[in-house]
């Protein structure tokens, strides 16, 4: 009981990277509460699967595997969830805001009336005081997401129910291995003990999946650019920079509802977050929206013609001026100085 939990989700065979991420993030938690770390896996032809996952620190993983469990469908795994929680009675317990976690999360989280709070950006542990009710909570998980358009970033509390759930998206968290040799305990779900015929009548009789073209989230350089760049036509020189210095090209959510690029290039909080090495901001202010997917670069370049521009605030280095006039000349000089 109390401990905290983490429901992975299978990608291919493997677990998903953030799922992988969650468990970095829960074991620090686990650390800090002194208490254990868990993980639900469910699916089909999972033998194995706690290898992927003891090494980033849990100890123990609770695995159904059955054909019935994949792919996934909503009834099913929300009914062992549901289960498994109800009997354990988790502290914590932490998703993907995924397709599968924004529709999973929901159902369990309503079912067992503990509140979730989803797209989180950070969780800490931390204490709270009630001084209406008189009261002092301590080590409640402190559930940390931008708010109100991203205008501020919002701490939300659950101080009285559990477990306290939240979902995060890939990518917001650091996936560290904690231990190469961390050993857990196995615990297999006996399925049956909680599907019942109704939970059953979906079947899923075809699935295509098409991956993504862009490879945003795995680049060391991205050329990103905002609203600021004007016009569909004048993103194409980031394109231009881009194939020179071998990046990929990114987008703020503005110059994406602008139709200047796809959907698929979006960083930020409603698109990808990505750690590059280096991550240069073209045309764009900086807003929280855009910053909380791209804040954790090693190295930013910003250029932009607003020298008050948020984006400042956090660039390694700033370029004041066109970016029409200054990109051209960045390619023209890249070219000349480079073997």
């Amino acid at each position: 009981m109390n401990n905290v939990f983490v429901i992975c989700e299978m990608d291919e065979g493997k677990v998903a990277d953030v799922s992988l991420e969650l468990l970095t993030k829960g074991r620090t938690l686990a650390n800090t509460l002194n208490c254990k770390l868990e993980a639900i896996v469910l699916g089909h032809k999972l033998k194995g699967v706690e290898t992927q996952i003891f090494p980033f620190g849990a100890d123990v993983v609770h695995i159904g595997d059955d054909p019935r469990l994949d792919p996934y469908t909503t009834l099913p795994h929300a009914a062992i969830v549901n289960g498994v929680f109800g009997e354990l009675k988790p502290q914590i317990g932490l998703l993907g805001a995924t397709t599968m976690g924004r529709d999973l999360g929901p159902r369990v989280s309503s079912a067992l009336v503990s509140g979730l709070t989803a797209d989180c950006t950070a969780l800490e542990i931390g204490d709270h005081e009630d001084k209406k009710a008189g009261k002092v909570y301590k080590n409640l998980l402190y559930q940390i997401r931008p708010a109100f358009g991203g205008n501020i970033v919002a701490t939300i509390i659950n101080p009285d129910c559990r477990p306290q759930m939240a979902t995060v998206r890939e990518g917001v968290m650091k996936k560290e291995i904690y231990d190469p040799n961390y050993k857990g305990v196995v615990r297999l779900i006996d399925v049956n003990a909680y599907l019942k015929d109704e939970h059953l009548v979906v079947k899923v009789i075809e699935r295509h999946m098409e991956k993504s073209r862009v490879n945003i989230k795995n680049s060391s350089i991205i050329v990103s650019g905002g609203y600021g760049m004007g016009s569909k036509e004048n993103f194409q020189v980031l394109y231009d920079l881009a194939e020179v210095i071998g990046a990929e090209v990114g987008a703020s959510r503005a110059a994406v509802d602008a139709g200047y690029a796809d959907h698929d290039r979006q960083v930020g909080q409603t698109g990808i977050t990505v750690r590059p090495k280096l991550y240069i901001a073209c045309g764009i202010s900086g807003q929280i929206q855009h910053t909380a997917g791209m804040e954790e670069s090693s190295m930013v370049i910003a250029i932009n013609n607003d020298p008050g521009a948020p984006i400042n605030k956090i660039a390694d280095y700033v370029i004041t001026g066109d970016v029409m006039e200054i990109i051209p000349k960045m390619i023209k000089y890249y070219k000349k100085n480079s073997k």
